[in-house]
């Protein structure tokens, strides 16, 4: 594939990106796709496909890029405890810096995943293996209770996206709800950290959940 190529296919992945964020797959359209990337639907249709075959590669990109750096972040780390930290610090950082798939993800929970594609569903059960090992690793080593990685990373994925989506309203009434209002707007490493100590917390041993 030629740079010119892939500079074309990038576009349109970039500008279905925006169209699914802001009216999800049902509402979205190729017409306007093709309007947004530069290009006509026949160019689409060659670089990528259908509108199930964009929404499918838009998601793959994003999911499957943050499970390859997740994977990595967390083979650096030492300890259980840090590798689960690396996880999540990870995880956060994806969601922070990629503000357009948050309202993607919200939506096909929403509509019971509707639209989910196959090839995304492998991606997500590739980080909860992830999960799945750093857990396994750490109660074998007598520092985490047994837990579920599925309900570890919904955990995980519910606090940083319901945290980051919620910044408009957490602004909007920030005067009125105090409490609220003094929290980061972003996912800060402020409360990254915080979310990180509480997940810690929750699947640490204690010699009261020992």
């Amino acid at each position: 594939m030629t740079d010119k190529q892939e500079t074309t296919e990038q576009r349109i992945l970039n500008a279905a990106m925006q169209v699914f964020s802001a009216v999800g797959f049902s509402g979205a359209r190729v017409d306007e796709i093709a309007k947004r990337a530069g290009v006509n639907k026949a160019m689409i249709y060659y670089h990528v496909g259908d509108k199930e075959a964009l929404y499918a590669q838009v998601l793959h990109n994003a999911i499957g890029h943050i499970a390859d750096a997740i994977f990595q972040a967390v083979e650096a780390a030492q300890t259980p405890e840090e590798k689960l930290s690396a996880y999540i610090r990870s995880f956060a950082g994806f969601v922070e810096n990629n503000p357009l798939m948050p309202p993607i993800m919200l939506r096909e929970v929403a509509s019971g995943g509707t639209n989910f594609p196959q090839l995304v569903a492998n991606d997500f059960a590739r980080l909860i293996g992830i999960i799945g090992t750093i857990l396994e690793e750490g109660r074998s080593k007598g520092i985490f209770v047994e837990a579920t990685p599925f309900i570890i990373h919904m955990m995980v994925v519910g606090a940083t996206v319901l945290y980051r989506s919620s910044a408009p309203i957490r602004a909007k009434y920030a005067q009125r709800l105090d409490s609220v209002g003094i929290l980061d707007l972003n996912v800060s490493d402020k409360i990254v950290g915080e979310i990180s100590t509480l997940i810690l917390k929750a699947v640490k041993k204690t010699p009261e959940n020992n």
